[in-house]
């Protein structure tokens, strides 16, 4: 690799949700001259949500997409050094940390923020992507209160699904729970809770074929994997509730992470058990998946960082 492909940075942020952007803000304003690589999706998964009502500030609620370029402008007037380019490798053995750009560019950077995200699972069916914000959505807390008062459908059977099923079934006039097993994942007291909501309905054995509609979505149409059954359930918003991944996977030779990939940080702090290497947002935080909680982390791991370049002296 040729020298001039490297580049020495003193604060490097990978990904640029709430928290990658909330990050260069704050590093921003603390001179550490962040330079930020946005990835896959610049602006992460509010950038596949439309309506965002639950963030302050925004008291006419905002589209997702406006409010990351809300996010990124502000970061870049702070002078935050934002770029495109996906970190597709890293070696945090020694110091500088090394994080290869698009596979050709060496970055060496005194410290790392980890903002990459993560990705919700879907079920693979024509109608979810053609439909995805139209009705179709993987987050309930986000999006169930446009439907209040409709029928949906939920997919899932571990206990976030059971979560946003008793979420929704506060809005919403009728919840479908569709579980593939003649049973659920979820813990014996959140199954307890759904069965005792009266209108919660349990579809078990059910697979979801397709989700229906145009532009909109207007039903569900499910098989019973035991009778071969096929039908049709009239809804407005189908939600698909089977888990999140997330984008960890380069890290997984230097990073602690819980078994589904969530990398682990110091309880209080976003620091890893990598000397000057901070995680925040959704990569690090299964149980919350906000943005406001994003954009927190963020703030934190910008804090957590300005400190231990202080403390080293770089």
């Amino acid at each position: 690799m040729a020298d001039e492909n490297i580049e020495k940075v003193h604060c490097l942020i990978i990904g640029s949700g709430p928290a990658g952007y909330t990050a260069a803000i704050y590093a921003a304003r603390a001179n550490l001259k962040p330079v930020l690589y946005q990835g896959l999706q610049p602006g992460g998964q509010l950038t596949i949500t439309t309506e965002v009502e639950n963030y302050p500030g925004y008291p006419e609620g905002v589209q997702g997409p406006e409010m990351m370029i809300d996010f990124e402008k502000q970061a870049k007037r702070m002078g935050a050094d934002i770029r495109y380019g996906i970190a597709t490798k890293v070696d945090f053995s020694g110091h500088p940390h090394k994080v290869w750009i698009d596979d050709e560019k060496l970055i060496e950077a005194d410290a790392v923020i980890i903002c990459t995200g993560a990705s919700a699972k879907w079920l693979g069916l024509p109608g979810e992507q053609r439909l995805n914000g139209f009705g179709v959505s993987a987050c309930a807390v986000c999006d169930g209160f446009f439907f209040r008062g409709k029928e949906v459908a939920i997919v899932g059977a571990g206990d976030t699904a059971a979560e946003e099923a008793l979420y929704l079934s506060k809005i919403c006039s009728t919840v479908h729970m569709l579980v593939r097993r003649d049973e659920m994942r979820a813990s014996k007291v959140m199954q307890e809770r759904v069965r005792n909501t009266p209108n919660i309905k349990i579809y078990f054995n059910t697979e979801t074929e397709d989700v229906l509609g145009e532009d909109k979505v207007t039903g569900v149409r499910v098989r019973n994997n035991k009778s071969g059954e096929i039908t049709e359930i009239p809804v407005s918003a189908f939600f698909v509730a089977i888990g999140h991944q997330p984008n960890s996977e380069i890290f997984k030779d230097y990073l602690e992470m819980d078994e589904t990939g969530y990398i682990k940080t110091i309880p209080g702090t976003t620091k890893t058990n990598v000397e000057g290497v901070f995680a925040a947002g959704d990569v690090q935080d299964k149980i919350y998946r906000q943005a406001i909680t994003a954009a927190g982390s963020g703030c934190m791991a910008a804090l957590d960082a300005e400190r231990y370049l202080g403390e080293k002296g770089l």
